[in-house]
């Protein structure tokens, strides 16, 4: 599955456009992670345990997204994004979007 920000693909020409698709997870961190998050945020600098679990959920949102390109019959996601928002305190939702194409 090919999947690009771009609304085509240089070389590729769109067969047909499949659609809209969209996929998202909610992730959290345990007590203990956000307790040292929380130290963390007294002294600065990165923290590194909520980079790791919204990288985690970037990667989870867009498998899922893929896979529902590809359930629909899909080759490629055009115009691929990402967003974030906090759920609650600790918890945050990752949503990946695109349109899913067939492409030649």
């Amino acid at each position: 599955m090919l999947v690009v920000t771009t609304d085509s693909i240089p070389g590729k020409e769109i067969k047909e456009v499949l659609g809209f698709v969209s996929q998202s997870t909610v992730r959290s961190k345990n007590i203990g992670k956000d307790i040292g998050a929380g130290f963390k945020t007294i002294v600065g600098g990165e923290i590194t345990s909520y980079n790791e679990m919204m990288t985690e959920a970037r990667q989870i949102a867009i498998g899922r997204m893929v896979e529902k390109a590809e359930s629909m019959g899909a080759n490629a996601i055009v115009g691929m994004r990402l967003g974030s928002s906090s759920v609650m305190a600790g918890a945050s939702e990752v949503i990946a979007y695109g349109t899913a194409v067939v492409v030649d």
